[in-house]
């Protein structure tokens, strides 16, 4: 497992094509989406969670913004 003790590490090319493809239409996901999402992946509902949060920290750095939430004044 990966540092932490998440198992995030070793997703298929197919758990990472549905994650990412959910990331792209919706990027915080609530937790109905959460749960299909997981169900889908084999994966649980809390790791599919960090697998988001994570996701959605380098989407935002990718986009020049603070990896964390928090307003334009930051």
């Amino acid at each position: 497992p990966a540092p932490g003790g998440s198992g995030l590490s070793t997703l298929s090319e197919e758990q990472l094509k549905v994650l990412e493809d959910s990331f792209k239409g919706c990027k915080y996901p609530d937790e109905t989406m959460l749960m299909l999402v997981a169900a889908e992946c084999g994966l649980s509902e809390q790791d599919t969670q960090k697998w988001f949060r994570r996701r959605y920290a380098q989407w935002r750095q990718s986009e020049g913004l603070p990896a964390k939430l928090g307003s334009v004044l930051d």
